[in-house]
């Protein structure tokens, strides 16, 4: 599994990887500029899909069905927990279900 704050950077360079017409359009640009034309892209592909971009940055970085599945619920109980609710009050709130705590 993907440390959690390698995650992001690993979903991107997938991303990328993935688009080699994105690369080839945004090669002229800056360092910079690349990564922010990636990660626009990202997010408008995110959009496209109907899911968040930390979403997406988990698909492309799981190996298994399974882990996605443990990735989300990890992110949703920070959620809950930032957010001061119970997991049973988060879970019935976002139609979360088999979801131990």
């Amino acid at each position: 599994m993907i440390a959690k704050e390698s995650r992001q950077a690993v979903a991107l360079e997938r991303f990328a990887q993935a688009n080699p017409q994105l690369l080839e359009e945004i090669a002229g640009l800056s360092a910079h500029e690349q990564q922010q034309q990636i990660q626009w892209a990202f997010e408008d592909q995110a959009d496209e899909q109907g899911v968040q971009p930390w979403e997406l940055a988990l698909q492309l970085i799981v190996e298994s069905p399974e882990e996605l599945r443990e990735m989300r619920l990890e992110v949703h109980r920070e959620v809950a927990e930032a957010l001061g609710l119970s997991w049973q009050e988060y879970c019935e709130f976002n139609e979360i279900e088999d979801a131990a705590p």
